[in-house]
């Protein structure tokens, strides 16, 4: 099984993963499947929350997860990040449509569309009237995708893969599964990559 990588686009951290995650596929030889899954879902069936709501009254810490972002980019030279003015935001359509763009064979310029959307263009994307034209200006059929997001069979996909999610113990995000291994937050990609490469070595 290809090792997978869970996300959401409404996460800043599983943007800065996405980053990141060509340059581990290029190092290992491996590519990653990716696993759209709603955040909100996984934050509901396992009791946790959002660091900015789950930090936010202790002194200090969020200044330190912001301090530790920083960091992360400086170290892998993302230079263009900008924090979304709208944060949070209601991913679910987005994450619906991450679903419905796959299945039409637009996972790969859809992901692209959505993250940079929120974290390099600092777009109001729970909003359709932006979500739809952004799409349309990658290239992608937005309408399309945004009509086959409504359907029930997308619907119940999403909470298919978001309930497997959980079941595999994710309890946030990014996320990486590598065999039965579980890696959680971006600053665990290097322990992924080394997992991936054991794997390989003992193969």
């Amino acid at each position: 099984m290809a090792p997978r990588f869970y996300y959401d686009y409404g996460s800043p951290n599983a943007y800065l993963a996405w980053r990141i995650l060509p340059d581990v596929e290029a190092r290992t030889g491996i590519a990653f499947e990716r696993v759209p899954v709603l955040l909100g879902g996984i934050f509901k069936a396992t009791g946790n929350q959002s660091p900015f709501y789950r930090y936010g009254p202790v002194k200090g810490r969020m200044e330190y997860e912001m301090l530790e972002m920083r960091r992360f980019m400086q170290h892998h030279r993302i230079t263009d990040f900008q924090m979304n003015h709208n944060f949070p935001q209601n991913s679910l359509v987005m994450m619906r449509g991450a679903v419905a763009a796959a299945e039409m064979g637009h996972g790969e310029a859809y992901d692209r569309t959505c993250f940079e959307g929120m974290w390099r263009e600092n777009l109001q994307m729970d909003d359709v009237d932006i979500f739809v034209p952004r799409l349309n200006k990658e290239g992608l059929p937005g309408t399309d995708i945004l009509q086959k997001a409504q359907e029930s069979g997308t619907k119940a996909k999403l909470v298919e893969l978001t309930n497997g999610a959980v079941e595999k113990g994710i309890f946030g995000l990014p996320s990486f599964l590598i065999g039965d291994e579980l890696f959680f937050g971006k600053d665990r990609i290097a322990d992924a990559e080394l997992e991936i490469l054991r794997a390989k070595s003992s193969g």
